[in-house]
Order: C-alpha cells, then sequence, then structure tokens
C-alpha cells in the first residue's frame, strides 16, 4: 500500500455535506459522481496530499443506507492507494485477511476497488484503489 487515498463519509444529504466541507476547507468539492453499481451518489474534496469522499445513498439496498440506518452519518471507509490491486489483494488473502470483494470493481473517481471485510481488520473498513489508467 502506498499512502492514504481518501478516507470515506457516509452522510444522509449530500448537499448540505457539500456546503459542510465547502465551509471546512474553504474551496469546492472537485466532483460528484452517481455509482449505480453500488447506490451511492459521490462527492470528492481535496485535502493536503489526501481527499475526502461524501457517500449519499441512492437507495434503500445500498450499503450507505444500510450503514448509516445502523451507525448513522459518519466515517465509513479509510481507502489505500495500491499499484497492482490484484496482487494486492492475493497477498492480503494469503496473510488471512478476508475481502469482501474477491476481485476489483469500477469505483468512483476511475479507481478500480475492492474493500476488505471490517472483522478482520479490527472494525475498520478497508478500501484499496487503483487507478485505472488509460
Amino acid at each position: 500500500m502506498k499512502k492514504i487515498e481518501h478516507i470515506g463519509i457516509a452522510v444522509k444529504d449530500i448537499e448540505q455535506s457539500n456546503a459542510l466541507f465547502r465551509s471546512l476547507f474553504g474551496k469546492e468539492h472537485y466532483k460528484i459522481e452517481d455509482v449505480e453499481s453500488e447506490g451511492v451518489k459521490t462527492s470528492f474534496f481535496k485535502c493536503g496530499p489526501n481527499k475526502i469522499e461524501l457517500l449519499q445513498a441512492t437507495n434503500q439496498e445500498s450499503p450507505i443506507a444500510k450503514f448509516i440506518e445502523k451507525k448513522g452519518e459518519g466515517i465509513h471507509h479509510i481507502a489505500f492507494a495500491v499499484d497492482n490491486i490484484e496482487s494486492e489483494i492475493e497477498r492480503l488473502t494469503g496473510e488471512g485477511f478476508r475481502m469482501i470483494h474477491k476481485s476489483p470493481k469500477k469505483g468512483a473517481d476511475n479507481k478500480l476497488i475492492a474493500f476488505l471485510h471490517p472483522k478482520s481488520t479490527n472494525g475498520v473498513l478497508v478500501e484499496l484503489c487503483q487507478e485505472i489508467k488509460g
């Protein structure tokens, strides 16, 4: 893993949260994107070398809707940048980590993503992110 790529925050209202983080950071978000396969709308802010991703559910079956129902708004996951997501998944499963996704899939912000199960990471949902080239 190269670095923390972003921190994901589950929110009920992305417009209200965009206004809050715009005031907090003193700048606008740089991207809003719907990820239909995950049932989320995302918004990204740059914060120094890292990013903050706001996630709002777009349907009740979304993992974000379920997270907010169970735990409320707040930090949802920490994402780490990797060079080769498939080899990182192989390495981590070899070390005994459980994956939610056995193979990467397309996520927001031009990334391939895969999540580690929080039961194998002391309750922290960890996301692996690889930049899609080309």
